[in-house]
């Protein structure tokens, strides 16, 4: 993995957006002040990709990963492995709560050639290239397929973090194998041993497969494939010879059924002259025809008869009146009599109403004039009141003073009205005034009354003169309408006469309605014995027609039973003469059907020889689609016998096949297992590592250490205390940081040739304390990186605040801080 971009915007210390661009930077030095936020750059790093970093104390530890009073972090990591290019990007929020959590993570392949300063132009994720994980829980597995190594092991070979230096050097033997593993990739042959246990497996399996159909195919052989092809050539000839005897089949076959049509024909004749009979009945229905007639013509004379009584009766009906017209006459005179008896209690009611009215009219003007002396006093009243308001203006005013008002002639604030003087002239005339205001309304109530009453009086009398004349006019009409009337007995009497002609007229249209209802049975009798004749004379041209190609003597079309007679007798006469012709033409049937049964016994003797059972049908076509049939079928046989042949012959090539297969997948499987080859290659690898790292650890220091194992565990020899093997736990604090950073750098500079997979070191980064180191051991370490560096393959990055190793590094990322936020500079190429 080697880092080529990283972003961060509110993480730890740095509060605003900050980017650390490592493109071009193969040898880096992270320098700055203890607490500036060197250490910081590489937690991004390994936050962006594992979510979490060493010193944060695991998962839990995210709420560090946001800067104080901070609402979001954001870290996006754009790197490279194994040739392809990633960009790792993960956000922390709080909510409202203060929890912190991760709110987004995800990795994404970019596309090949993509152009990283793109990322400053604010690109949306969906930009970046094809997503590989989109949630915290998928970014494990895509990271880790990436980057080749977890993150144990990613913080103990790759980015080295303060205090944790040494945990290779000091790693259990287990650990420390598991990483190997991881690194070297060795787990493939994990997976080779497991696939050549499953290949084996399978190929045992499809073994027994194969035998299981060998064992179904074991009639498979060229022995049946000749029986086959015997049998296919037997059929084949069966088909030409029956071929060849079908000619003569059919025609034995034609000869038989010629002669049997002839024979057919006769009887068909036969039968027929034989169904010439006269039907029963046939004259009952001639002479029903003749009495149905004549009941009609009965029926028709009874119609006319009564028909002519009806319009007798009608007409002098007709010329006794109006029936209608004399009831009306009878209405008037009852008219005429109500009209009489009430004349005098119209009058009566006229007379009392004009009583009652000038009575009251006679009160109203009285009223009236009451009213109109009521208000000459009240008019005297108000200028008797005119009068002493000027004979007492104080009084006057006095009148128009409020308690707490301005005074309307002096303005001032009145306090308290003065009472009325008790003789003054304004009170009685005041007095004299509302009484009489109070007399003048009353009168005019009165008079309002009064006068209501008088009209409604004259309305009611003018209504009832109204009616009088009414019935006055009503009276004189029906009088003019009666003058020359006849009288109600009168009336009376033409109204009876009226009345039996009417009902005579009835009893004249009934007899009509039932003669015309007989005369229409008897016209539906004629019908039906009519049809009856006619079907008779079908059923006789029925019969006729059916012999008619005998020419049949002609029929009178006016006597049916004698036309019967003289057909029956034709007929019998032209049955006897063909009775003796059908005795020779079934001799002659007995004969061809011989013929043909020699035929068809040839035909059965031809399918017999040839094993053949011979078809039910023994028409031309089932002959000879049975022997095709059978022709067909041997050659099925003799194809599917062929085709069990080839694949017996298959199935045995490929039996040889997974033989060969399941022994050389047993044999590697057996050469795997109990993870022998993985041992060796480890204990090999191993013994490289410890060698270059040895070789690195007496250059720092100064040819004193050498470094071995034994067993997994690391031991150191000290050359200055007579090559004594010591365990690297005896070491001191600077002691142990040359063994580890000896480690550190041979893990880079040689495992990476070792591996089988992506897990390839293509950067390490050392934060470790190098103040520790004296002149000269500092300088073997700078010149150590710096050859490191200039192999080109690998990124080298320490993080350091020594001015010493930090001045010999090409590019320098110094890191400050102010009171708001941390800020990287680049210095240097």
């Amino acid at each position: 993995m080697r880092p080529l971009r990283l972003d961060m915007s509110g993480f730890t210390v740095f509060r605003e957006e900050t980017t650390v661009d490592f493109s071009d930077a193969d040898y880096f030095a992270l320098v700055g002040p203890t607490g500036s936020g060197k250490s910081t750059v590489l937690d991004g790093i390994t936050f962006a990709l594992y979510g979490t970093v060493p010193r944060w104390g695991g998962a839990r530890g995210i709420a560090n990963a946001l800067a104080p009073s901070a609402a979001e972090a954001r870290v996006r990591l754009v790197f490279e492995s194994a040739g392809d290019r990633y960009v790792a990007t993960r956000v922390v929020r709080r909510d409202g709560r203060g929890n912190v959590k991760t709110a987004g993570a995800g990795l994404q392949l970019m596309p090949a050639g993509f152009d990283v300063t793109k990322l400053d132009t604010g690109m949306d994720l969906e930009d970046l290239g094809e997503v590989l994980a989109g949630t915290p829980a998928e970014m494990d597995e895509a990271v880790l397929h990436a980057v080749g190594l977890p993150y144990e092991q990613f913080t103990s070979c790759v980015v080295l973090p303060q205090g944790q230096f040494a945990d290779f050097l000091h790693a259990k033997p287990a650990t420390r194998q598991q990483i190997l593993v991881n690194l070297l990739g060795l787990h493939v042959y994990e997976e080779v041993q497991t696939r050549a246990t499953t290949r084996a497996s399978t190929a045992e399996a499809k073994l027994g497969v194969v035998d299981q159909q060998l064992e179904g195919l074991a009639d498979a052989t060229d022995e049946a494939v000749e029986t086959a092809e015997r049998h296919l050539a037997r059929m084949r000839e069966l088909v030409a010879e029956v071929e060849r005897a079908v000619p003569g089949l059919r025609a034995a076959r034609e000869a038989e059924a010629s002669a049997a049509a002839a024979r057919d024909a006769l009887d068909a004749e036969l039968k027929a002259l034989a169904d010439v009979r006269t039907p029963d009945g046939i004259e009952a229905t001639a002479g029903a025809t003749a009495a149905a007639r004549a009941s009609a013509d009965e029926a028709a004379d009874e119609v006319r008869t009564a028909e002519e009584t009806e319009e007798k009766v009608r007409g002098e009906l007709a010329a006794a009146g109006d029936a209608g017209s004399l009831t009306l006459m009878l209405d008037r005179h009852a008219e005429l009599d109500r009209l009489t008896g009430q004349e005098e209690w119209f009058a009566g009611e006229v007379s009392v109403a004009d009583v009652e009215a000038k009575d009251a009219i006679a009160a109203a003007e009285l009223a009236h004039n009451a009213h109109l002396g009521a208000t000459e006093l009240l008019e005297q009243a108000r200028l008797h009141y005119t009068d002493a308001q000027r004979q007492d203006r104080a009084a006057a005013l006095r009148a128009h003073l409020v308690a707490g008002e301005a005074c309307p002639v002096c303005e001032q604030l009145v306090g308290t009205v003065p009472e009325m003087p008790a003789g003054s002239a304004v009170r009685a005339a005041e007095d004299a005034g509302k009484k009489a205001r109070a007399a003048a309304e009353a009168a005019e109530t009165a008079w309002k009354q009064r006068d209501a009453v008088a009209r409604k009086l004259e309305g009611n009398l003018e209504r009832k003169r109204a009616q009088h004349e009414h019935h006055l006019t009503r009276l004189a009409e029906v009088r003019a309408v009666l003058a020359d009337a006849p009288g109600v007995d009168a009336i009376k009497q033409q109204l009876a006469e009226l009345t039996s002609l009417q009902r005579r007229l009835d009893q004249a249209a009934t007899h009509v309605r039932t003669a015309r209802e007989a005369q229409r049975k008897a016209q539906r009798a004629v019908a039906v014995a009519e049809e009856q004749q006619r079907t008779a004379w079908r059923a006789f041209d029925q019969v006729r027609d059916a012999v008619a190609r005998f020419a049949p003597p002609p029929a009178d079309r006016d006597d049916l039973a004698g036309a019967w007679t003289t057909l029956v007798g034709w007929a019998r006469g032209e049955h006897r003469a063909r009775s003796t012709r059908r005795d020779e033409a079934e001799a002659a049937v007995v004969a061809a059907h011989e013929g043909t049964a020699r035929a068809y016994g040839e035909m059965g003797s031809i399918f017999l020889e040839a094993g053949v059972e011979l078809p039910a049908a023994k028409n031309d076509t089932d002959l000879v689609r049975a022997a095709a049939v059978a022709a067909e079928r041997a050659e099925a046989t003799w194809t599917r016998v062929q085709d069990r042949r080839e694949r017996v012959r298959e199935l045995s090539e490929q039996r040889m096949t997974l033989q060969r297969e399941g022994r050389v997948a047993k044999a590697l499987a057996g050469h795997l297992r109990a993870n022998n080859f993985e041992r060796w290659l480890l204990e090999e690898a191993l013994d490289l590592l410890v060698a270059g790292a040895s070789r690195i650890l007496r250059e720092l220091t100064g040819g004193q250490y050498d470094l071995v194992h034994d067993k997994g565990e690391f031991y150191v020899i000290d050359h200055h205390d007579a090559g004594l093997r010591r365990a690297v736990r005896t070491l001191s604090g600077g002691e142990t940081f040359q063994a580890s950073l000896a480690l550190a750098l041979a893990l880079s500079e040689q495992l990476a040739g070792m591996s089988t997979t992506a897990a390839s070191l293509e950067s390490i980064v050392l934060d470790e304390g190098f103040g520790t180191l004296d002149a000269a051991t500092l300088d073997v370490v700078a010149a150590t990186l710096e050859n490191l560096a200039a192999r080109g393959d690998r990124m080298v990055g320490v993080v350091t605040h020594v001015n010493a190793l930090a001045e010999r590094v090409p590019v320098r990322f110094e890191v400050h801080k102010d009171a708001r936020t941390a800020y990287v500079e680049r210095v240097g190429l």
